[in-house]
């Protein structure tokens, strides 16, 4: 099969869910034995054509011109599509469904559109009218979570798979905790809390401080490991040097994603306080980890965390919630350690190579479906 993906954005400048997403879909299909091409837009220093993984990736330049630069950008699309001849196109969001579109009206090829949230939560411009040409039009809708399914089925009545994201398990698997512990030099008496991703407002990064705080007035030993780097990180630096809390907090910065599994491995709690998270993908992450997770009550999440199962969900912007969950955690190892083997069973079931063999068998109905009208 020759599958064409299209997103925005993509690796390695750009290292949030949906680019790390679309990388993993274009390599396991590539591994797969399909022919992969991943268009793009340019990103200085980087080559308009290059193969990664057994796959091969196509930037393209968007112009910065208000409107008109998408346009341009979309029917810069169309044509490397229509070069490399793809069975199916596969687009990353709503707005990149417009070329697939295109492509579909002139050539009759299909193309799914696999949503990622934001393209349904946020607004956008023209929204409305290039939401219901592309969702309409296309062989395929995918939603990560049951929440955007329904928010869809508001304005588009039409069957919509769910897959959600993957991890590559084995990543997270294999770990000394002593020996990492000892290569960061962390005490065993140390208990550490680790939260990976931006730092920025809606994130809630300022709440799960200050219910630190709270924690380490109870257990003195504890640490917070901040992985990641953001907008906020100033405004959270003044807010950690506030409450004297310097020599407990870490920032570490944005950090390569195989020193993540490391961090980790290092740690005792993952905890994700974030104010809008559209599946979070990170909470798996943590689990194949076997970190107990706790997480706020937003969106998707409650869909992968399953409160007292796998971790805890609180409310968003609660300090006190936060830290009465991960002190109970603290003080109940066993519960700890049945949560960590649940997390660490549940995260295989979101592999890569489970999600893609899915999207696999998507492909195929909808092409086969396209070739009986065509």
């Amino acid at each position: 099969m020759k599958i064409v993906i299209l997103t925005s954005m993509f690796p390695p400048k750009w290292l949030g869910g949906v680019e790390i997403a679309t990388q993993n879909i274009a390599r396991y299909l590539a591994q797969a034995g399909h022919e992969v091409h991943v268009i793009t837009s340019l990103d200085k220093e980087l080559p308009k054509e290059s193969q990664e993984d057994n796959f091969f990736v196509h930037r393209i330049n968007y112009p910065k011109i208000k409107i008109l630069g998408s346009l341009i950008f979309w029917l810069k699309i169309f044509f490397n599509i229509k070069k490399n001849k793809p069975d199916i196109v596969h687009c990353q969001r709503i707005q990149m469904g417009a070329p697939g579109l295109l492509f579909k009206k002139i050539y009759k090829k299909p193309y799914i559109v696999w949503c990622h949230g934001d393209d349904i939560y946020f607004p956008w411009k023209f929204k409305k009218i290039i939401s219901r040409l592309v969702l309409n039009s296309a062989g395929a809708v995918i939603a990560l979570t049951n929440d955007m399914r329904d928010r869809l089925g508001k304005s588009f009545k039409r069957n919509i798979f769910i897959l959600p994201n993957g991890i590559s398990p084995e990543k997270f698997k294999g770990f000394s905790k002593q020996a990492i512990r000892d290569k960061f030099k962390i005490r065993p008496d140390e208990k550490i809390i680790i939260f990976v991703g931006g730092l920025k407002s809606i994130k809630g990064v300022r709440y799960l401080i200050e219910a630190f705080k709270i924690i380490n007035q109870k257990i003195p030993e504890t640490r917070l490991f901040l992985v990641g780097d953001g907008s906020e990180r100033h405004n959270l630096e003044d807010i950690v040097k506030k409450n004297r809390l310097q020599e407990k907090v870490n920032f570490l910065g944005k950090i390569i994603n195989e020193k993540v599994s490391e961090y980790m491995a290092a740690s005792d709690i993952f905890v994700l306080p974030s104010l809008f998270e559209t599946f979070g993908i990170v909470n798996l992450e943590a689990m194949a980890s076997g970190l107990p997770v706790v997480a706020t009550r937003v969106y998707g999440i409650p869909e992968v965390i399953k409160d007292g199962e796998n971790g805890f969900l609180v409310d968003p912007k609660s300090p006190e919630q936060l830290a009465e969950k991960i002190l109970f955690l603290f003080k109940n190892d066993e519960l700890r350690e049945k949560i960590s083997e649940n997390n660490k069973e549940k995260a295989k079931k979101y592999s890569w190579e489970n999600i893609v063999a899915k999207l696999e068998k998507i492909y195929s109905e909808v092409i086969n479906e396209n070739n009986q009208y065509n």
